[in-house]
C-alpha cells in the first residue's frame, strides 16, 4: 500500500536497531518505554479487575441476607396492609419479589452473656422471594419458624460466640420496658434455637437472628410488619427504582436501597478505587513520558535525515508528523501489550496465584482471617476502556515537544559538520 512517507519513516525510526551501536541504544531505550506502559496499563487493569472482584464478592454475600429495596412506613409505625404495599411495587417492571418484614434491635442473652443483634422478623414463604438465604433455608432451617413456637435462627459467628446450638434457649431483652409500680422492667422473652445460617459476611453472621414475623409483632408490640422488602431484576438499579418508587407511592412511606443501607461500605469502595487508579496512573503516565527521552535522542541522532528531508521538500509540519507517528506507535505498542497481559493475568487469576502459592508454600488469603480464601477478578469494560485513553493521551502528549523540536531543525546548521 502507498503510505504517506511520514507514516513509513516514522515506523523504520521505530524499528531502529540494526545499522549501528548509537541507533541500537535508541531502540532499547524505546523498547523500555513501550515495556513501562505495558507493565503500567497491565497493573492497572488487573488491580481494578481484583478490587471489583472482592467488591462483588462482598457485594453478592451482603445481598443475600438484605433485600435490594426496603420500603418503611414514614411515621415509625407498621403497615396494616403490607399486601397493597407490595402490590403498588409489583407494577414497577424492576421488581420481582416483596416480602414483609419486622426489625428491631435487641439483646440476647445466654446464662451471663449477653450481645446486641438485629433480630429480624419474617415471613418464610415470601422471605424465599427477596433473598438468597431465605431461598437457601425456606425448606429446612426457616421452615422450623412457626408463629407462636417462638424459635430462632441464629446467624452462625453470633451462635459460637454465645456457646449455644440447635435446641437451646436464648433471652431476647426487648427494647421498651414494661412500666411496673416497681419502676421500668425490662421485657424478656425466652426463645428457642431452631437453627443457624451462615452468609458469609461476618456482620449479619455475628449480629442478625431471624424469627417469625407474627412472632416479632407480638414481641416489639407494633401492629403490623415495620417494613416491606424488595427484590429486583437488576441489582444495579437499586437507587433508580427507589427513586421512581418514593414517587409513585407518596410521602407516607420512606423507601431506602441497598447502597444508601450500607452507605459507608459503598463509598469506601469507590474512594479507595478512585485513589487506586489515580496512583496507578501515575506509574502510566511516568512510563509515558519516558518517550521524551526517546525522541529527544532521535532527534538529535537524526539531524542529518532531518536536514536532507527538509532539502527535499518535507516542510516542519511533516517532519514534526514523522516523530509523532514514532511516538504513537511506541504507546500503541505498549497500551496493547498492556492490555493483552492484564487481562491474560485477570482472567486467570484464580490459577495464577494458587500455582505462586504452591511454589513458595505461603497463602495469600488464609481462610482463619478473611472471609474470602481465593483472589477474585471481574474486568469491566468500564475501568479498561478509560485505562487504554488515558496512555493513549498521555504518549500522544509525550511526543508533542520532540516532534517540535524537530520542526525547528534548520538543515544548513544540521549539514554544516556532515
Amino acid at each position: 500500500m502507498n503510505w504517506p512517507y511520514e507514516l513509513q519513516i516514522g515506523w523504520r525510526y521505530t524499528r531502529a536497531g540494526r545499522a549501528g551501536r548509537r541507533n541500537r541504544f535508541i531502540s532499547f531505550i524505546s523498547g523500555v518505554s513501550m515495556l513501562g506502559i505495558a507493565l503500567g496499563v497491565a497493573a492497572l487493569i488487573i488491580v481494578l479487575s481484583v478490587m471489583n472482584g472482592f467488591q462483588k464478592e462482598v457485594r453478592d454475600r451482603m445481598l443475600s441476607v438484605i433485600a435490594h429495596v426496603e420500603i418503611y412506613d414514614a411515621q415509625g409505625a407498621g403497615f396494616a396492609d403490607w399486601q397493597a404495599i407490595a402490590a403498588k411495587a409489583r407494577q414497577h417492571p424492576q421488581v420481582v419479589g416483596a416480602a414483609p418484614f419486622v426489625a428491631a434491635q435487641a439483646l440476647i442473652a445466654r446464662g451471663e452473656d449477653m450481645r446486641g443483634a438485629i433480630v429480624r422478623g419474617i415471613s418464610p414463604n415470601e422471605e424465599a422471594t427477596v433473598t438468597d438465604i431465605g431461598r437457601q433455608l425456606r425448606d429446612t432451617t426457616l421452615s422450623r419458624l412457626v408463629p407462636g413456637s417462638w424459635g430462632i435462627v441464629l446467624g452462625g459467628e453470633l451462635a459460637r460466640a454465645m456457646g449455644v446450638k440447635e435446641g437451646d434457649t436464648v433471652t431476647i431483652v426487648a427494647p421498651g420496658g414494661q412500666v411496673t409500680p416497681a419502676g421500668i422492667v425490662p421485657r424478656l422473652k425466652q426463645l428457642t434455637v431452631v437453627g443457624t445460617f451462615n452468609a458469609g459476611h461476618y456482620e449479619y453472621d455475628s449480629g442478625l437472628a431471624l424469627i417469625h414475623v407474627a412472632d416479632a409483632e407480638r414481641l416489639f408490640r407494633v401492629e403490623g410488619p415495620t417494613g416491606v422488602q424488595l427484590r429486583l431484576k437488576d441489582v444495579q438499579a437499586a437507587r433508580d427504582v427507589a427513586d421512581e418508587l418514593a414517587v409513585s407511592l407518596g410521602p407516607q412511606v420512606n423507601v431506602r436501597d441497598w447502597t444508601r443501607t450500607n452507605r459507608n461500605w459503598f463509598d469506601a469502595v469507590q474512594i479507595e478505587k478512585r485513589l487506586m487508579f489515580i496512583i496507578l496512573t501515575l506509574i502510566v503516565a511516568v512510563a509515558a513520558f519516558n518517550l521524551v527521552s526517546t525522541l529527544v535522542m532521535t532527534v538529535t541522532d537524526k539531524q542529518a535525515d532531518i536536514a536532507i528531508l527538509r532539502t527535499l521538500g518535507a516542510t516542519p509540519r511533516s517532519i514534526m508528523g514523522i516523530f509523532m507517528v514514532q511516538g504513537a506507535a511506541a504507546g500503541v505498542i505498549g497500551t496493547v501489550a498492556g492490555v493483552a497481559g492484564g487481562l491474560l493475568v485477570a482472567f486467570n487469576i484464580d490459577v495464577i496465584v494458587p500455582a505462586i502459592e504452591r511454589a513458595l508454600h505461603v497463602s495469600f488469603l488464609p481462610g482463619s482471617v478473611y472471609l474470602i480464601s481465593r483472589m477474585p477478578s471481574d474486568p469491566q469494560s468500564g475501568d479498561i476502556v478509560p485505562i487504554v485513553v488515558i496512555s493513549l493521551v498521555l504518549a500522544f502528549i509525550a511526543t508533542l515537544y520532540p516532534s517540535w523540536r524537530a520542526s525547528r531543525v534548520q538543515p544548513a546548521e544540521a549539514l554544516r559538520y556532515e
